[in-house]
């Protein structure tokens, strides 16, 4: 009597790396503008839903893998567009208005708001009643949101509870952009 052992072997798992490299290729044929962003958004799903390669090579089939020449041109683009936002929000900041810092011997914070009993009054919509509070502790300027609507922003991220402000940095009240200077 003789018997038989049949060996089913099932094809490799999908490592993050395959999977990464193919999102990476559909992130680029939308970039290069072969795919819609439905396909795209369409095809992404089932490239995380694959378990094989196959499956993989299946959403990617259409699209040619960049090339040297190509990933260099596209870098070069990247890096030209990131330049030229960064140079427009430099200009912009030396635009902005100034917010002179108090002298630091008054010892009393300065209240921001469109209250008429703040220190620095602004009159806009999108700044709050009582917005935010500047002041003078262990010799750092240090300034705090006060539950505005709108919110409060240092260089363009907002601020949670308090932060501390140096001199030329972009504070913003609501859509109301300063830029801090000392006397």
């Amino acid at each position: 009597m003789t018997s038989s052992f049949e060996f089913h072997t099932y094809p490799a798992r999908l490592s993050d790396a395959e999977r990464d490299k193919a999102l990476k290729v559909l992130r680029d044929g939308v970039a290069m503008g072969r795919l819609s962003h439905d396909t795209f958004v369409r095809r992404m799903e089932l490239a995380l839903a694959a378990r094989r390669s196959d499956e993989l090579l299946a959403l990617t089939a259409d699209l040619p893998s960049q090339g040297r020449l190509s990933r260099m041109v596209f870098g070069t683009v990247e890096a030209v567009s990131g330049f030229t936002v960064r140079l427009r929000r430099a200009w912009q900041a030396e635009r902005l208005p100034k917010l002179l810092l108090p002298h630091p011997a008054t010892g009393h914070p300065l209240r921001i708001g469109r209250d008429p009993a703040n220190g620095l009054r602004l009159t806009h919509e999108t700044v709050s009643r009582v917005h935010a509070e500047l002041s003078h502790q262990a010799g750092l300027w240090v300034l705090r949101d006060l539950g505005s609507t709108n919110g409060t922003t240092v260089n363009g991220r907002r601020v949670i509870g308090a932060v501390v402000v140096r001199e030329g940095d972009q504070i913003g009240f609501g859509r109301m952009a300063f830029r801090l200077a000392a006397h």
